[in-house]
């Protein structure tokens, strides 16, 4: 596993640790991590702070051209907010670490011509399966379900 998947499961693994939803993100720039984040819907009492949405918060104001050379890496396939903000900001690549727990809008961002590779890694899928068997509650909500 490269250094950048790396570094999302280590944000998700904190976001877990605070007693948050274990989503991590990070993004890249030519080889360099410009934002990370995880979930913090939880801790911070939040309606958006997605993994995703934390790393482009942590990431500051960027051009576009930054963004047009980033890649995204999330622990956790990417739902509609978090999809909508790649593509607002010309994300070109999406690394997902698993989409068997959530299957966001991947289509949408393919068929906007982001690249998107999905690694299944087993730990990321281990970690929501763990914490969606014991937080029912908590991911139904956080993905907008009852």
């Amino acid at each position: 596993m490269d250094a950048f998947m790396q570094a999302a499961i280590a944000e998700a693994e904190k976001g877990l640790a605070e007693g948050g939803i274990p989503i991590g993100s990070v993004i890249v720039h030519r080889g360099r991590i410009i934002g990370r984040g995880h979930n913090r819907r939880v801790q911070q009492g939040s309606a958006i702070l997605h993994g995703e949405m934390d790393a482009f918060e942590n990431a500051g104001r960027q051009p576009a051209s930054v963004y047009a050379e980033s890649v995204l890496y999330t622990t956790l396939s990417p739902c509609a907010m978090c999809s909508g903000a790649i593509l607002l900001y010309g994300i070109p690549k999406v690394i997902i670490g698993e989409n068997q727990s959530f299957l966001g809008e991947e289509l949408l961002l393919r068929g906007r011509g982001v690249e998107v590779e999905v690694l299944n890694d087993p730990s990321c899928v281990a970690m929501m399966r763990r914490f969606i068997a014991s937080h029912p509650q908590v991911w139904n909500e956080d993905i907008g379900q009852d």
